[in-house]
């Protein structure tokens, strides 16, 4: 186990590397002024300009930003009164750049992560537990009147668009009914979030209620399940004890997947409700070219993902002890 941990996170490297080099050149290698709107309808004075390009390495080739910007190159030291003096200070070294507004992106992440983190919390406590009841009770019984009623729901909640599911909860839930607040305060309780969550996890619902049916009718016509049944084990315990536990492999890689994007910030529902999470920082640095926050951004979320994908790969062997990870 260690040992594949090890290879894991090792693997881990060049894939984060190779992800972060590419969303910095989709960024910084666009046309157009970076400075352009900073100094409000003026064009910026000089030496900010040159402090700017500086700062950010901007005169450099776009291969040399990059090194420099993962902390593998010296860049100058602005802070230092020696005009020659460099220092490695870039991702390697936790810097993940300064925003449009002069913060550090890595303080604005601090701030912004904790909402997002409830959020998707929400979220996946919600898909899981009403998708896997969903698809195990209509897989138990299929072909029957709730496996009907299941699948027509389930396709009607993936036609909508997620901004169109926001608004109706908004509106029935909120305005009309006043069960949810309309929009989360600054404060983001796990009450607020609960409407967002449910909008946000919505979808994923409907595709975890229908691959567990799937795969729980195809293991209970499996040899092993009649074979169990035949020796003396009840229906009900041959279907939990084995069926169901092979039947949600799928289903834990779908979920860590989900999980891993919804902590990167869910953009529209997070406009939708107000949420000050990462999915709006990620969109009001796209709306203000704040490239740097963009990439600090979007490099944390890279992250994330590698790190769940780890661990749902460990938790393959858990469901499964025919995998190993020796």
């Amino acid at each position: 186990m260690g040992t594949y941990v090890i290879r894991r996170i090792l693997q881990m490297i060049p894939v984060l590397l190779g992800a972060t080099f590419l969303i910095f050149a989709m960024v910084f290698a666009l046309p157009g002024d970076p400075t352009a709107g900073k100094c409000g309808e003026r064009p910026c004075p000089a030496a900010y300009v040159a402090k700017y390009r500086i700062e950010h390495n901007l005169d450099d080739p776009l291969p040399l930003q990059y090194v420099k910007y993962v902390g593998l190159w010296p860049t100058k030291n602005l802070e230092s009164k020696d005009p020659n003096a460099t220092h490695f200070n870039g991702l390697f070294q936790g810097n993940l750049g300064t925003n449009y507004n002069g913060y550090k992106v890595s303080e604005d992440l601090k701030q912004r992560y904790p909402v997002t983190a409830k959020l998707a919390l929400v979220a996946i406590i919600a898909e899981t537990l009403i998708g896997i009841t969903a698809g195990v009770l209509t897989g138990v019984r299929k072909g029957g009147f709730l496996d009907n009623l299941v699948l027509v729901s389930t396709l009607v909640v993936i036609s909508i668009p997620i901004f169109v599911l926001g608004a109706l909860g908004q509106y029935f839930l909120g305005v009309k009914a006043g069960i949810f607040p309309v929009t989360v305060s600054s404060k983001a309780t796990f009450y607020e979030l609960l409407l967002p969550g449910l909008t946000l996890g919505a979808l994923s619902v409907a595709y975890i209620s229908r691959l567990t049916r799937t795969n729980l009718v195809e293991n209970i016509r499996a040899d092993y399940v009649r074979t169990a049944i035949a020796k003396g084990l009840t229906k009900q315990r041959a279907i939990g004890l084995h069926a169901l536990r092979n039947s949600l492999i799928p289903v834990v890689t779908f979920i860590g997947f989900d999980f891993g994007g919804l902590l990167g910030g869910a953009i529209v529902t997070e406009r939708i409700f107000n949420i000050q999470g990462v999915g709006s920082y990620i969109y009001r640095g796209i709306l203000n070219r704040d490239g740097v926050a963009v990439v600090g951004a979007v490099t944390v979320l890279v992250f994330v993902y590698l790190v769940v994908n780890l661990i749902v790969d460990l938790l393959y062997g858990y469901l499964d002890p025919r995998i190993s990870h020796d």
